[in-house]
Parts: structure tokens; sequence; C-alpha cells
């Protein structure tokens, strides 16, 4: 990222997780109702496991803001962990000896990041790598996905994301585009009351759960598939002057940094490989006011910029790592053969993996944001958004009179 940037802090059962975000315009007001229902939403979803029903996730604000606004100086941020008190001495500062020092878990979980970590730390104690490692790292990205949701918000972005896949069940499994077919509101009824999985086909979602459910049963992991969508992007952001500009390349890089995320589809994604031309391609519909597409296949973004249609980003989820049967491992310190550590963990990550998604959406098109349209406010960043919009509505479309207002779709 160009304009912002995140540094975040902290372990799994640490104290706290914490962050810095550079780069905010002075004079966005934040809600801090909706930064914590969003660490609310990164919490809870069918597969969860029991880690998610001590925490309580909330934010403290350290630095940056006054009287509900930002000053244009970094954001500081804190999340406790409420966990800590149980793990106080398993994760002490200082070292500690003899009989109360913690076993040393030397074998490794195929999948983690154990084993590369500990030969690249060169430690003798997984532990050191876990903790980092850990999908805990997500909730302080997710606290400033928060506040750079807001930001969008006030130039008419919004952003929202569904569970698409669990394992071999598929939402709207014979639709090209799955956003023709999620009822009107679904996405403002998912950020107050979400359903256990979080998504928009009801049918599909109970065959979703009972996977979860025999998966759980066998003492395995399963993955699949979410998306986020970006309605109300302005036209142009990205750049195709050089490859670090493109956005959709930014968009993929935030997402596949996403803990066991490993594919990122935009739009059609890897459905473009068996198709023609005139398959894929978006024409401008001309009875549409400004320059609407006919359909979204290239997902709101061509050429490495945005071009006003939705962005739609699709990430795979790999099955937890973490298995309740764990898979053969080999012990650091032996070398003999044994069975892989267990660390509390989840069934399956998705509800939860999607709204890190947005988070991370946000955070680059919030970027994105400011890197086309710059200022030092708030006021200067709207009044330039505006301006864009007047331009990008097209012969036949009106330009916007008033402020920018935030985008309520559907």
């Amino acid at each position: 990222m160009r304009r912002l940037r995140l540094l975040t802090a902290g372990e799994s059962h640490g104290p706290a997780v914490s962050g810095i975000l550079e780069g905010l315009p002075a004079g966005l007001r934040v809600s801090t109702a909706e930064v914590d229902r969003d660490l609310i939403r990164r919490q809870h979803g069918y597969g969860s496991g029991r880690r998610m029903q001590i925490e309580r996730d909330r934010v403290t604000w350290t630095a940056g803001i006054r009287y509900g606004r930002t000053l244009g100086s970094p954001l500081a941020f804190t999340i406790a962990n409420r966990d800590f008190e149980n793990w106080a001495e398993k994760m002490a500062v200082e070292e500690v000896r003899g009989e109360r020092r913690p076993k040393k878990i030397t074998l490794a979980r195929p999948g983690h990041a154990d084993l590369a970590g500990a030969i690249k730390y060169d430690t003798d104690d997984i532990r050191n790598v876990l903790e980092r490692a850990s999908a805990r790292s997500t909730a302080p990205r997710v606290l400033a996905g928060a506040v750079a949701r807001q930001l969008l918000a006030a130039a008419g972005v919004t952003i929202w994301s569904f569970v698409d896949q669990v394992g071999p069940v598929r939402a709207f499994p014979d639709v090209e585009d799955p956003l023709t077919c999620i009822p009107e509101g679904w996405w403002k009824r998912d950020r107050v009351e979400p359903t256990p999985l979080r998504s928009p086909d009801g049918d599909a979602e109970v065959r979703m759960r009972a996977e979860i459910d025999a998966v759980a049963e066998a003492g395995d992991s399963i993955g699949g598939s979410f998306v986020v969508v970006a309605e109300g992007v302005p036209v142009g952001l990205g750049s195709t002057a050089e490859w670090d500009t493109r956005v959709d390349g930014a968009v993929a890089a935030a997402t596949m940094a996403i803990p066991a995320v490993k594919g990122v589809e935009i739009g059609l994604g890897f459905g473009v490989v068996g198709r023609r031309g005139s398959e894929v391609h978006d024409q401008v519909d001309p009875d549409a006011a400004g320059w609407r597409r006919r359909t979204n296949r290239a997902g709101g973004i061509e050429g490495g910029m945005t071009n006003g249609a939705p962005v739609v980003v699709r990430a795979a989820v790999k099955p937890v790592a973490t298995l309740r049967k764990p898979l053969q491992a080999v012990d650091l310190a032996t070398g003999e053969p044994g069975r892989a550590h267990i660390e509390r963990s989840d069934i399956t990550i998705l509800p939860r993996a999607a709204v890190v998604g947005e988070a991370m959406v946000a955070l680059v098109l919030a970027d994105a944001l400011l890197y086309s349209f710059g200022g030092d406010t708030m006021g200067d960043l709207v009044a330039a958004v505006r301006r864009r919009r007047r331009r990008s509505t097209g012969a036949s479309g009106q330009a916007p009179d008033g402020p920018v207002e935030a985008g309520e779709p559907r």
C-alpha cells in the first residue's frame, strides 16, 4: 500500500494484539461501535472452536483520534486477549526455569507454519512460531479494515461478504453471477443478525452445516471459499503505469495474505480459461445510465483499474491445519515419528475468514482511493471523489448533486 501503512504486533496467547494505521486524513468520523461490531463478526460462525467463546474483542484507542474524529496522525489501538490469564506462564516475558518451564512443542503440524518457521528462526520450540502465525493476528487487521470501511463509506463505497462454498457444497452452483441471486438487503441483515455460516443460499447452508458436522465427527477439518463484494467504487482506482500500481494485484496480494487462503479470483477468475473472448468481456449497456456494463465477469477491474462495476473477489480457503485426529509428524528434537501437535482450533474458519477478507479489500481500496484523490482532510477527499463521479457518469448520466453518501446497493 502506498498511502496507508498498517503495522501489527502481538501473539495469539499474549496480553494483547495491537496496531498502528498511518496515512488516514484528518476529520474521518470513526464509529467505535462499528469497529467493535466487525471485531465481533470476526469471532463467530459455525465450526468455530472454544477460543471464540472466551474472547470478547473490543478496541482501545491509544492515539490518533479525538472526539470521534481522526487527527491525521497515526491511529494506534490495542485489543486485549482475555485468554492470556490462562497462558501467563507459558507466554511469560521473563525466562521460566526448572519444573515450571512449559514443555517444548516439537511435533510440527503438516500444513501449518510450524516446521518452516522452526527452521527459519532456528528454534527448538514450535510455540515461538505458532503464536504469531495464528489467525489471532487477523484481529488487528479487521480493526484497521473497519476504519478503512468507514473512510470508503464516506466516498459512497459499501463492502460486504458471504460464504460461497464449504467442501463440495456451493451456494447458487448453477449461476454465473451469484450476486444476481442474493436477496435484496441480505448484506444489511448479515451485519446485524448473520446466519451461522453467512451464506445467502439458505438451502445450501443447511447442507454446508451437515458437511461440517460430519467432518467434526471424523476429527477432521474442512475448507471452502468466500466472496467479498465492494459496490459504489469510483472508476479509476489503481493504474496501468507499473505492475505494482495495479489494484487487482494489490487486492489479490492482500487477500492471499490471510492465513489459510490458497487461491484468489477476481470476477470469473479461473472461469475464463475455457471461454472465448465473446463469452468473457463485459459490454457497456447503451440504454443504462453512465458506463454500466451488461455483465461483470471482470469483477469490476479492467487493466489494473476499477471500472465502476462491483469489485468481486473470491478466495479459496484450505482446511485448518490442526486436526483432532492429528496427522503423522517427525519430532524436531529426536527425529522419531509421532503425531502432530494439537492446538485448540476450529473445524472451519470460513464465516470468520470472510470478515477478514472484507477488511483486507477495504484496506487496499481505501489506500487506492487516497492515492488517487489525495487530500489532508476528509473534506478534500470527498470533494475530489465527487468530481470524478461527475466525469464518469457518461453522456447519458446525471452529475450527482450534494455530498457523496455511503452506497446502499441492495
